[in-house]
Parts: structure tokens; C-alpha cells; sequence
């Protein structure tokens, strides 16, 4: 079996070289960071990711998460490598000095993150939803729910989770039906059913704060009448310390393909005289700073697309170093050597590691966007409006494909469960359904990104601007003029099916609607493709300069790959956008 191990190497090179790490520490705000303190915090999440979360991953898989009479227990390992995550200041990373955290750039970060998601995805869920509803707290509820709850959730003693999801309201919003009524002293009394919540219920810490979207009783229909409210599991006493039980309680655990080791809970609020709940900002809000919570998720979730393809693919090269079979086409030594030399399988490991590099280099740069944008700048904040759905959608799609096709490396011992390697395969099929399905991130995409963007297509336009820049400067480079060449077909493509979707969406939204995902997929394909080639050109112009590291030799053949194998893709997507709506739609009903 293989052990996780960071590709610190990858990680050091895109978060300096193309997400800009020095300029991110000289960031106001950011003046205690440095690349040495950055290269020491990696190195450090690397030993905590390989030698506490990775050994205890096949344990949750193999024993899941179990609830009896409403108390959940986690599997083995879990609660004790929770708590060596807070203690260690793990928790408290990304987070404001004002309430405990360490205040470290969003771009540190998500390099952190990886490791977790790659190591254990499923314990990573954890600190992951205690994020989002530390954002959405400390962006919208009131001074006194701030410094009485955010101070324990930064510090990791108590977690956090996201309770929209109803058992007849899933994506629909506006069909939510979980109340809350008004009571005397200034709280809120909240009762209904909520699905689906990652990490609801647990023995890992001593409380968890739901927040959850609830209708008052006078709140106007639709989305306009939903509110968001804080629910501790325990009440919170005014010096700090836990109170009674809340009336609330997990009736279940859902029973599923993968991440067994997160426990997804069926909340009951309300069962006896009432839930008692906190309003976050103002009545009928709900929905709006919610989104705080599930824009942070998504990127996040995006980025378990990385974690996940890089653990299959080291899982997988493991496998083919070891096994010997058959003989290697072309090879007349007559030596017995592993299925590495085998020239299919040298695609398919190719096929994992520069389509990861690509995502994972798009995930850091959009995070460094994030960091730039909370510094005030604009064209950053346009940039992750526009990559949001990308990082989340296009990343996640390849998870899935990447996760199956480092499988398809063991052959039919990947089918069994004993290699492992199914469990990254079954751990990636819901990071393209939560926190928005790959066709809502589309669908957001094509819609709000672009087709109603302010100046529609502007921050689509401005991007392409840059593409075809750094496909210029390739084909000038001699080198790397081909990879040019490639790039510059590709932006070709995404700029004729953006203008499609621009001249076609007033008249035919469903049309447009029916490429979303393709369109999606296309942008992602540009934009890693366009990424890559950035990482390329540094790595050339590193390699003439004299610099003899393997690793510059390296990139040049994975982004040499990608710009080969993938980018010509983009013409598919763009002929798929522009010409398939009415294959697409053009099924009558009763022949489905």
C-alpha cells in the first residue's frame, strides 16, 4: 500500500512562480508572511498530512462514521487526530488574529488544504465547514455572536456546519420549509428537517454550531423570505462556558457510496417545545450571506478535486513501479520490468499528473485573486467572481475521471477493495454533486459571470486578453512555439463560443444552458492549458539560465503534455456549445 507524500516541490514552485507569493506577503495584513515561512508551514502540514491523517484514511473508509440513540461516534483515529489538529494551530491558520487565527494568505492555504484533502478527505470535511461558517459569522452577525462564538470555532474546540437542504429542497431554495417563530427574550425558535449536513453530529469537539436557513412567519415567499440562523448543539453561557442541550437532535446517518468517515447527519430541529437559535444580520437575508459560506466552500470543494486526482495518481504510480506483467513492447533486453515501461500505462499516469498540475495551479492562482481582492483590487475581485465556478465545476469533474483512470492502472485488482484504490474512485463522486452540481456551477458560469455580468463578458474578455499575451510571447520563444500554437487554438475556441453565448442568451437561455457544462469544461481546459504554459515558459527560461534541477525538466514535459493531449479538446466543447442545443433538447418527453 502507498503512503501520501506532499509534492512540496509542485506546490513551492506555482505558489511562487505563478500565484505570485511575494507580492501576497506584501500585502497589507499579510507582513509576518515570507517564502521561508511559507516553505516552513508546507513542510510541516506535509509530516502532519502523511504521518497522522493518511494512516488513519482506510480506517474511515472501512469504518465509517456510526450513530445510535442520536450520539455519533467517528471512526478510529479520527477524534484523536482532531484534536492533534487543533493543538497543533492547524485549525487557526487562515483566520483573524482578532479572534485567535493566524491571518495567513488564502493562496498558504489552499496549499495546506490540499494536503489534507489528499491525505483524508473526509476528515478534512471537518475544518472545512468550520471555515465557511467562521466567513459567514464574522461577515455578517453581530459583534456579540462574534466574539462569543468565533474565538472556540477558529481555536477548533467547536466546529461548524451549513444546514440548507431539505428533504423537499434540495438546489430550490425558495422551497425550504424548516421555521423559525419569534420568542420573547430576542431568540428564535426553530423547527423542521435538514439533510445532508457534512459533519452534523460528532464526538470530535465539544460543540457545533449549525447555522441554518429558516422562514419567519411573515416573511415573504420565495427566496426574499428566507433568514439565517446560528444553532449551538449546546448553549452558550455568557461567560463562555457550554449550557443545556439544544433541542435538536441527528436522527441518522446517511449510508453512502464514499467518505465514510464523514459522518452526513439527518438534523431534527425542534422535536419538543423548539430549537432556540440566534439571527444572523438582518430578517430575510438568509440567502445572500449564506453564499459567504458556500463561495468559500466551493473553491474549497474544487480544490478536493486536486486532493484527490494527486492521491489516486501517487497510489496508482506506487502500483505500477511494483508490478511486473507481461512483456514491453519494443524492449528486446529480455528483462522483467514493471508496468511503468508499459507505453499505456505511461499515458495514463501522464494523463494524472499534468491534468493535476493544471488544477492544482489554477486552484493557488485563484487563491492568490482572493488575496488580492481582499486587499481592495477590483480586477482580482472580477477574476474569482469569474473563476469560482470553474475552480469548483472543472475541477471536480477531473477528480472523478482522474480518480478512475489511476484505477485503471492496477487492472482488475483495482475493482477490489483491498488495493485502495477504489476508495479514491468512490470519495470523488460527490465533490461534483455538493456545494452545487457541476451544471449549477455552469449554469452560474454562463449566467451570472457572463451573460449578465455588468458589462457582459467583460471579465471573460479581459482574461482572454491575457491568454492570448502569454500565447504570444510562446510563439515568439522558438522553444515553446508549439505549446504557443496550441494555446492559442484554444482561446480561439473559448472566445468564439463566450461570444455565442453572449449574441444567444436574451433570445435562447435554454439553449445556452444546454452547453453550459460543456462551456465550463472548455474554460477550465484554457485556463489550466494557459496556467501551464506560464509554468513552462519559467521553467525553460530557468533551465537556460543554467539550473540544473530535474524538477524544470520535469514541468516542461507535463505542461508539453497537457498543451498536447488537452487543449485540443477546447475546439470539441466549443463546437458541442455552439451546435448542441437542439440535439440536446430536441427529444420529445414521451420518448425519453
Amino acid at each position: 500500500m502507498s503512503n501520501y507524500i506532499a509534492p512540496l516541490r509542485d506546490m513551492q514552485f506555482v505558489l511562487k512562480d505563478i500565484a505570485g507569493l511575494e507580492e501576497i506577503c506584501a500585502l497589507p495584513g499579510n507582513e509576518e508572511c515570507s517564502v521561508d515561512l511559507v516553505e516552513s508551514i508546507l513542510e510541516e502540514a506535509a509530516k502532519f498530512a502523511s504521518g497522522v491523517l493518511d494512516p488513519i484514511n482506510r480506517n474511515g473508509d472501512n469504518q465509517g462514521a456510526v450513530v445510535k440513540d442520536g450520539v455519533v461516534t467517528t471512526s478510529p483515529g479520527f477524534k484523536d487526530a482532531y484534536q492533534l489538529f487543533c493543538e497543533t494551530g492547524w485549525n487557526a491558520m487562515p483566520f483573524s488574529p482578532e479572534y485567535g487565527g493566524q491571518g495567513l494568505p488564502a493562496a498558504v492555504t489552499m496549499a495546506v488544504n490540499e494536503m489534507w484533502k489528499s491525505a483524508n478527505m473526509a476528515f478534512a470535511l471537518c475544518p472545512m465547514l468550520t471555515g465557511g461558517a467562521i466567513e459567514a459569522i464574522a461577515h455578517h452577525a453581530s459583534d456579540e455572536l462574534k466574539q462569543k462564538y468565533l474565538p472556540m470555532m477558529v481555536e477548533g474546540t467547536w466546529t461548524g456546519t451549513m444546514n440548507l437542504t431539505e428533504p423537499n429542497a434540495g438546489s430550490d431554495l425558495a422551497a425550504i420549509s424548516t421555521k423559525a417563530a419569534r420568542a420573547a427574550d430576542g431568540t428564535f425558535r426553530i423547527t423542521g428537517t435538514k439533510i445532508f449536513i457534512t459533519w452534523g453530529e460528532h464526538d470530535v469537539a465539544e460543540n457545533i454550531i449549525h447555522l441554518v436557513l429558516a422562514r419567519l412567519p411573515d416573511a415573504p415567499p420565495g427566496l426574499k423570505g428566507i433568514s439565517l440562523f446560528l444553532v449551538p448543539k449546546f448553549l452558550v453561557n455568557d461567560d463562555g462556558s457550554l449550557g443545556a442541550r439544544n433541542d435538536l437532535v441527528c436522527a441518522s446517518l446517511e449510508h453512502k457510496l464514499g467518505i465514510h468517515g464523514s459522518p452526513t447527519a439527518v438534523m431534527s430541529y425542534g422535536d419538543k417545545e423548539g430549537a432556540i437559535g440566534y439571527l444572523i444580520g438582518e430578517e430575510n437575508k438568509g440567502v445572500g450571506y449564506m453564499f459567504t459560506m458556500m463561495n468559500h466552500a466551493r473553491v474549497n470543494v474544487g480544490l478536493e478535486g486536486v486532493g484527490i486526482a494527486e492521491r489516486a495518481y501517487q497510489h496508482a504510480l506506487w502500483y505500477a513501479r511494483e508490478r511486473i506483467q507481461g512483456a514491453i513492447i519494443g524492449d528486446k533486453s529480455g528483462e522483467k520490468k514493471p508496468i511503468l515501461h508499459h507505453p499505456d500505462v505511461r499515458r495514463l499516469l501522464m494523463e494524472c499528473k499534468a491534468r493535476t498540475e493544471a488544477m492544482r495551479t489554477l486552484a493557488y492562482y485563484a487563491a492568490a485573486q482572493i488575496d488580492k481582492a481582499h486587499a481592495g483590487d477590483a480586477a482580482a475581485q472580477a477574476r474569482i467572481d469569474l473563476l469560482t465556478p470553474v475552480v469548483k465545476g472543472w475541477s471536480t469533474e477531473q477528480g472523478v475521471e482522474l480518480s478512475s483512470t489511476a484505477l485503471q492502472v492496477f487492472g482488475g485488482v483495482g475493482f477490489v477493495e483491498e488495493t485502495g484504490a477504489a476508495q479514491y474512485y468512490r470519495d470523488s463522486r460527490i465533490t461534483t454533486i455538493y456545494e452545487g452540481t457541476t451544471a449549477i456551477q455552469a449554469n452560474d458560469l454562463v449566467g451570472r459571470k457572463l451573460a449578465r455580468e455588468k458589462v457582459p463578458g467583460a471579465g471573460m474578455k479581459a482574461m482572454l486578453a491575457e491568454i492570448n499575451a502569454t500565447a504570444d510571447e510562446l510563439a515568439a520563444s522558438g522553444e515553446l512555439a508549439g505549446m504557443g500554437a496550441n494555446l492559442k487554438a484554444a482561446a480561439a475556441a473559448l472566445n468564439s463560443a463566450t461570444d455565442w453565448i453572449l449574441a444567444t442568451y436574451a433570445e435562447q437561455p435554454q439553449a445556452v444552458h444546454a452547453g453550459s457544462v460543456p462551456f465550463l469544461k472548455l474554460t477550465g481546459i484554457v485556463t489550466g492549458g494557459w496556467l501551464m504554459a506560464k509554468s513552462a515558459a519559467v521553467a525553460a527560461a530557468r533551465i537556460a539560465a543554467g539550473d540544473a534541477d530535474p524538477f524544470y525538466r520535469a514541468k516542461l514535459a507535463t505542461a508539453d503534455y497537457f498543451a498536447a493531449h488537452q487543449l485540443p479538446f477546447a475546439a470539441a466543447y466549443a463546437a458541442e456549445v455552439m451546435g448542441g442545443a437542439a440535439s440536446a433538447l430536441g427529444l420529445a418527453e414521451d420518448l425519453f
